[in-house]
């Protein structure tokens, strides 16, 4: 599994996730602090042979700079 994308932004969170649905690419969503009531870090990940395909599609969408 290869991180694809850690942010903060539960918006950022959404879309990703819904591109990443759309073409069928299986994903890992974590949230590494949300207990602690600290702004939660989430972290996408994806499973290594499907990192290209997912970079390419963030890039298409224009989320890769985000």
């Amino acid at each position: 599994m290869r991180e694809l994308v850690r942010t903060q932004d539960v918006v950022l969170v959404s879309a990703i996730k819904a591109l990443l649905d759309g073409a069928e690419i299986p994903h890992l969503v974590f949230d590494d602090y949300p207990a602690l009531g600290l702004p939660t870090l989430v972290r996408i990940l994806v499973q290594d042979q499907h990192f290209a395909n997912a970079r390419r599609l963030l890039t298409d969408a224009g989320l890769d700079q985000l």
